[in-house]
């Protein structure tokens, strides 16, 4: 087949990991017969640097465009004043709702290798498999009004947390038709003991389970389900929750795998064009040392391969040659600080791995 993949490096190491993705995809592309056309953007910081807003038009357009976009990372410290008007943060949530894309799928499964990276005890990670559905364009990163003012020498800030029965249902609707076709248990994460919006969420959720009664549905409070990840994960199938709980439970939930650098995402819509983007930030202290772990990416581009490309065989490959990788000794610094792999010498090490089956 022949598809366009729209590569957004972004910042920080996303440069580095992404250039191992993309030659990653190449190999695949050969070995299996394929056609993939590269393109490459600027998002975040860089763009700010070089057009004056961290989503240029061009790299929206490109996005549009594309069969796929795969994207490292944004932000640093170049442009972190928190009274800045632009921000590299910007220009991710930009592309994701100028794509349509709602529902950021995570993947945690740890391997058995690597148990001693994660600071749990090997038995709590046993048998953990898990994926978390993040909403992903509502909720307290989007809501208006957002604004800080200072009034009577007094300074307020405000955010606005909303959502939409409309939000909720079909983002809850793509964690059940994930669960339908894994071990068909769904968690819905909420705060519904305290917030408005949380019991809306609850009562949609509900709703959306009963055109899927072969898919268990449970309830938890964003508080306890923080702990149960950490004592009792492996009782999790498929997590659906709201975007800031999303985002502060997944990156908790690294913590099972052992590194940030480990862990894919997928951030999808109603059609087959998806954003993929490992979990991990700019890390802007890695930058430039060739250190930085790229397996998070390649796994976010075997997503690609399976989503958006249609390719799961292909994907299968991929995740395979990163399990081989692994399974023989084959580290970054971030999981082996005294034989360590650089970032590249990690990519190729998956790269001679991949075998068609």
């Amino acid at each position: 087949m022949k598809a366009t993949i729209v590569l957004l490096p972004g910042d920080g190491i996303g440069p580095e990991v992404v250039r191992e993705a993309r030659a990653t995809l190449e190999t695949v592309a050969e070995r299996f017969g394929h056609e993939l056309l590269f393109s490459e953007h600027v998002i975040g910081g860089a763009a700010i640097d070089l057009t004056g807003t961290p989503l240029p038009p061009r790299t929206i357009e490109a996005c549009e465009a594309a069969d796929a976009v795969l994207l490292g990372a944004v932000g640093g410290p170049k442009w972190d004043d928190p009274r800045a008007k632009v921000r590299p943060e910007q220009g991710l949530l930009g592309i994701r709702r100028a794509l349509g894309l709602y529902a950021n799928v995570r993947p945690v499964r740890p391997y058995a290798e690597l148990a001693t990276c994660s600071p749990l005890r090997a038995p709590l990670l046993a048998e953990v498999d898990l994926v978390v559905v993040r909403e992903l364009t509502g909720g307290l990163y989007f809501g208006q009004p957002r604004l800080r003012e200072t009034k009577d020498g007094v300074t307020r800030a405000v955010d606005t947390l909303e959502y939409t029965d409309a939000e909720i249902r079909r983002v809850a609707r793509v964690a059940f038709e994930l669960a339908s076709r894994r071990r068909r248990v769904v968690t819905s994460v909420d705060k519904a003991n305290v917030l408005e919006s949380s019991r809306l969420w609850r009562e949609t959720v509900t709703e959306v389970a009963r055109d899927f009664p072969g898919v268990r549905l449970e309830h938890q409070l964003v508080d306890s389900c923080a702990m149960r990840l950490i004592t009792h994960a492996r009782s999790f199938d498929v997590i659906v929750t709201e975007n800031m709980f999303g985002d502060i439970l997944t990156d908790e939930a690294a913590v099972l795998a052992g590194s940030l650098g480990l862990l894919p995402s997928a951030s999808l819509g109603d059609g087959t064009r998806g954003l993929y983007e490992p979990i991990h930030g700019s890390a802007p202290d890695l930058e430039g040392k060739g250190v930085a772990n790229p397996i998070g990416t390649i796994l976010s581009a075997a997503m690609l391969l399976r989503s958006s490309l249609g390719l799961p065989r292909e994907a299968d490959a991929l995740e395979l040659a990163v399990s081989r990788a692994i399974s023989a000794g084959c580290r970054t610094a971030d999981l082996d600080a005294a034989h360590p792999l650089s970032t590249h010498e990690m990519g190729q090490a998956i790269r001679e791995r991949i075998q068609p089956q």
